[in-house]
């Protein structure tokens, strides 16, 4: 096990959970109560956490979505800490505001050079980011929000596809990803401080889950639009409609007014995947809402969204979201249950 640098003796590990107005209470509060849960429940495990919650000031602090939580310990006061979390912050219509909070980066990148942990949930890395310590490696964050970072930092390695990125000579730079990626977070860190007995008592007190496939099977596909290329995305706009037509690559060329080679080059240039590939994705994007929303068959499916030979169809479908047709279904259909 390794220990934050800043660490003595058998003493609590000091969590500093950051609360900040763009703070999602859903996270902050979940991980909280989480990392807490030994003291919450009554679990005895052989490593505790002490857990507060700091921001800037001392008081109430109105987070993103308007409810009020109470900042515990001023960050000025804190000269060490183990473990660092941002939690996911929800970012404004115009994107995130780069340089709003001096303060909270001066003092994470101060806690970082004493020995301590610098952990995101979600889209919490973007203001982790802003310290610079991620630069030239490789870090996670909501794939909705993937380009968006992306943009601001293009420095940092992102895997939205990722559930948990640990970076750093120390294992000292720790992201997770999508939403409820959290839950990974905080188990790990039992895991990792508490041991492995800890980590999984606290998820069957919580019932929480390990996102062992990744997030590949959560991410919709999107073709990447805004590249200016009208031929391309005159292409795009027919492929969405008839994706599933035999040889699909050869329709769109033969509709363009660019040659093969030519067309193939500007297309994967635009969109950053080959003609081939883009057709795949659209095909098994429309494959993943039927399994979730009809009864037909794999092998009806597969037929429907272009792919006459149904063992093809089930490889490519694992490969590109990490599970199986009927694992898929099983998984993100509405159960019986909660349907009308």
């Amino acid at each position: 096990m390794t220990r934050p640098a800043s660490h003595c003796g058998s003493s609590p590990y000091h969590v500093s959970l950051v609360a900040l107005p763009d703070a999602a209470v859903s996270s902050l509060a979940g991980i909280f109560d989480v990392i807490n849960g030994a003291a919450l429940m009554g679990v005895t495990v052989p490593a505790a956490f002490q857990v507060e919650i700091v921001g800037e000031a001392v008081g109430p602090l109105e987070l993103a979505s308007g409810v009020p939580i109470c900042v515990q310990r001023a960050i000025d006061s804190i000269a060490t800490s183990d473990i660092v979390i941002v939690p996911s912050v929800l970012l404004r219509p115009q994107g995130w505001e780069q340089g709003r909070y001096p303060r909270l980066v001066e003092w994470l990148h101060n806690m970082h050079e004493r020995g301590a942990i610098l952990c995101s949930a979600c889209s919490g890395i973007f203001l982790l980011a802003e310290t610079g310590l991620f630069d030239g490696k490789d870090a996670t964050v909501h794939f909705s929000y993937a380009r968006a970072f992306a943009a601001n930092y293009p420095t940092v390695a992102i895997h939205p596809e990722r559930v948990l990125v640990i970076a750093g000579l120390r294992e000292d730079l720790v992201s997770s990803g999508a939403s409820t990626s959290w839950h990974d977070l905080v188990l790990y860190l039992i895991a990792r401080f508490a041991g492995p007995t800890s980590a999984q008592e606290i998820a069957r007190l919580f019932a929480l889950q390990w996102h062992q496939d990744g997030l590949m099977p959560y991410i919709v596909f999107e073709g990447k639009a805004d590249h200016g290329d009208g031929e391309i995305q005159s292409a795009q706009q027919w492929l969405s409609e008839h994706f599933s037509v035999a040889n699909p690559v050869e329709e769109m060329i033969k509709r363009s007014k660019l040659a093969e080679r030519t067309f193939k080059r500007h297309f994967t240039s635009a969109t950053g995947l080959t003609p081939l590939a883009y057709i795949q994705r659209l095909r098994i994007e429309d494959a993943k809402r039927q399994l979730e929303r009809t009864d037909a068959t794999i092998d009806e499916i597969s037929w429907r969204v272009g792919y006459e030979d149904a063992a093809f169809f089930r490889r490519l479908f694992k490969r590109t979201t990490s599970l199986a047709p009927s694992a898929y279904r099983k998984r993100f259909r509405i159960p019986d249950f909660a349907r009308p």
